[in-house]
């Protein structure tokens, strides 16, 4: 199965976004980046100030782990042998792939992208535009999402968080089929996972995708047996509330994601 990888670049996805790409090139026709500072979206400045009116102070650590501090770490990391400290447009160059930054995955140029890429299917990997059904239609196989949570439960972009609200946190991995409405659609493989106490949410979502790797590997290499578990959607989870923030039973992030951030630049 060839697929077209779309992400956004952030800790907690990079590294393991990198090593699946060095390990699967051969089924990587194109990699799509989400532009983070799209005007649509706010731009940068815009959703820094918007996810903090919704979720107050408390989020500002997770925010500058995730997505400030990995700018940084070009400044700490040069020729790291391991590809998940590697930048990711280098590591496409040399592997091959074409690399874009999209500001519009729903637009049809990008569409034409995808389909004179030769993918079969779409593949988002912690991408936080919301592909509609002609995008996902565009490719033979439509496409497949990893979810960093136990679906049908915690659908939304910080499901780790979501889990750290619950006692005792229930962790795990979910690859599913695209559809338009959010985190929605059949699921093709699950796996719970037990993570150590006091795992911070933007660890646990690293961890997390880490161990998507070989599910998704399993899913690409034999496409024919996909079976799909049809599941209804409970509550969309958004960024969380003050107040949900002060009740996590870990943090959302702490100083092993600066310094993790430190190491994987973006």
């Amino acid at each position: 199965m060839r697929v077209a990888l779309l992400t956004l670049e952030a800790l907690a996805s990079a590294s393991p976004v990198r090593h699946f790409i060095a390990r699967n090139a051969d089924k990587i026709t194109m990699v799509a980046l989400s532009d983070p500072y799209r005007p649509q979206a706010g731009g940068f400045a815009g959703q820094a100030i918007k996810l903090i009116k919704r979720s107050g102070v408390r989020i500002i650590p997770y925010l500058l782990a995730n997505f400030v501090l990995p700018h940084l770490g070009r400044l700490f990391v040069w020729n790291a042998k391991d590809p998940g400290q590697r930048l990711i447009a280098p590591l496409c160059r040399d592997l091959g792939i074409p690399l874009s930054v999209e500001a519009d995955m729903n637009s049809e140029a990008f569409r034409a992208k995808l389909r004179a890429s030769g993918a079969q299917a779409i593949l988002t990997f912690h991408c936080d535009q919301i592909l509609g059904a002609e995008t996902i239609d565009c490719l033979e196989h439509g496409g497949l999402n990893v979810h960093c949570g136990l679906l049908p439960d915690h659908r939304g972009p910080v499901p780790t968080i979501h889990a750290l609200l619950e006692s005792p946190p229930r962790f795990g991995i979910t690859v599913h089929r695209l559809v338009p409405k959010i985190d929605a659609g059949g699921i093709l493989v699950q796996v719970e996972l037990k993570l150590p106490p006091g795992t911070s949410a933007l660890s646990a979502a690293r961890l997390l995708h880490e161990a998507a790797l070989p599910l998704l590997e399993d899913l690409l290499a034999d496409p024919a047996s996909w079976q799909e578990r049809q599941v209804t959607a409970k509550v969309y989870c958004p960024f969380p509330t003050p107040g949900q923030l002060r009740g996590l039973a870990a943090p959302a992030a702490d100083w092993g994601d600066v310094a993790e951030a430190l190491r994987t630049p973006i």
